[in-house]
């Protein structure tokens, strides 16, 4: 039956292989059931509530992907549009976190209709690459940033902005240490290193940080206070074009990019392209309506599936592992709320560091392409804002192509993306 299910001798598989290939990705990606009611906690959201909106959208995302696009990937609720939904929109902007998961549901519907009438090609195609890196790069910054503040390394400063923070503390102390836990397990290819770092940092907490022990198992705790609250007529209020184009954009990329890249590495790329593509995006933005719904930020795939590719995994039965390992994890709750966010931090700051890697990738001998590239990547940090970043990219862009006589080379949805932004600003500034 699974044998006809997933076609898994045509693709050069068996159970065995896929189901640990299955088990190989959940540990590598198993940390984001402690980061993300981490951070939707700041944005003051039941973390509890988050734990288990984010085990169900992980693995409701993941078994669609399994079953319907029969792809190895897994899905979960994405590092970088978790931090700009807490950070930027509910604290910056001051936006009831329920109605920023009525933008997410508008972004997922948006990309379900994209997907359905084939713009998604038009659209990724027309960014230019400099500006994809630059996005990525930036979020990587922001996340960096986030991560060392959380774990008490840097700290604010009215004189300088910015100083770091007090190394005689636990937290600080023990943050350093699960990073290089992290890095080391990392490149000795030990499976889960990011899983198994916050869990050590966790773990001395209790002896050296001040944290409570609560227990491992438990019954599931209620979703109820994050089911269903989302606010979609608050999502259509003044500032949220916006917060829904940056989630389009940033989810837009991510998934295409990292359904692409793993794809590659499995092989499934036939004469570059994915024969399923379009049945992966579908299951893409499908599980992103449903974790809105639930109570949890924009769900996208994961780039730590090649993990499990690495492993063997070929066929949607890799997937299904992984949904079902969510789905356990239901039961660990209270070791959820046990993970402190200096142990969360390292893992934060693992994955920033990991997302400068495309930044050898920017042609910098073309300055009309590695400045707004640059300028995207600096302004995220610095405005503590990804949208902020995006905005100044586009329009960087634009404006430098126009002034060297290139704007040829610029794509019609480039300037339109830029327009949007600039009437943003213009109207934030006169309302």
């Amino acid at each position: 039956m699974l044998d006809r299910l997933f076609n898994l001798r045509a693709s050069g598989t068996d159970v065995r292989t896929e189901v640990l290939a299955g088990i190989t990705t959940f540990l590598t990606m198993a940390y984001i059931i402690f980061v993300n009611p981490t951070i939707l906690g700041d944005a003051g959201m039941p973390k509890e509530a988050v734990f288990v909106a984010t085990c169900c959208a992980a693995a409701l995302g993941t078994a669609i992907m399994g079953l319907y696009a029969n792809y190895p990937i897994g899905m979960a609720p994405g590092m970088g549009l978790n931090a700009y939904f807490a950070y930027a929109v509910v604290l910056g902007m001051h936006v009831s976190w329920q109605a920023a998961l009525g933008a997410v549901f508008i972004s997922g519907c948006l990309f379900i209709l994209v997907s359905l009438v084939g713009l998604r090609e038009m659209i990724v195609n027309g960014i230019p690459k400099s500006l994809r890196i630059g996005i990525t790069v930036g979020i990587g910054l922001f996340l960096a940033l986030i991560a060392l503040k959380n774990a008490g390394l840097v700290t604010g400063n009215p004189a300088t902005l910015v100083t770091i923070g007090d190394l005689h503390q636990a937290p600080p102390l023990l943050a350093i240490v699960g990073f290089f836990i992290i890095v080391a397990l990392d490149r000795l290819k030990v499976r889960g290193a990011i899983l198994l770092g916050i869990l050590a940092v966790t773990v001395l907490g209790f002896s050296f940080g001040g944290q409570q022990f609560n227990g491992i198992v438990s019954l599931p705790p209620s979703i109820a206070p994050t089911l269903l609250q989302l606010d979609i007529p608050g999502a259509f209020s003044i500032g949220i074009l916006n917060v829904v184009l940056v989630f389009f954009l940033v989810e837009l990329f991510d998934a295409t990019g990292t359904l692409m890249g793993v794809a590659q590495r499995a092989g499934l790329l036939v004469e570059g392209k994915m024969n399923r593509l379009n049945r992966a995006l579908l299951a893409d933005s499908t599980a992103i309506v449903a974790g809105s719904l639930m109570g949890t930020s924009s769900t996208t795939a994961y780039i730590e599936s090649a993990a499990g590719v690495q492993a063997g995994g070929r066929t949607g039965l890799t997937a299904v592992t992984i949904a079902v390992l969510f789905l356990l994890s239901l039961f660990f709750a209270p070791l959820a709320g046990a993970v402190p966010a200096y142990a969360t931090a390292p893992a934060l700051l693992f994955v920033a560091c990991l997302m400068l890697h495309d930044l050898g990738d920017i042609d910098w001998a073309e300055s009309t392409e590695a400045i707004p590239a640059a300028v995207c990547a600096l302004m995220m940090p610095f405005t503590y804002s990804i949208a902020n970043g995006i905005a100044f990219g586009f329009v960087s862009y634009a404006v430098l192509k126009l002034l060297t006589g290139r704007v040829r080379d610029v794509r019609a949805i480039v300037w339109v993306i830029a327009v949007v932004f600039l009437f943003r600003f213009a109207w934030l500034n006169a309302g």
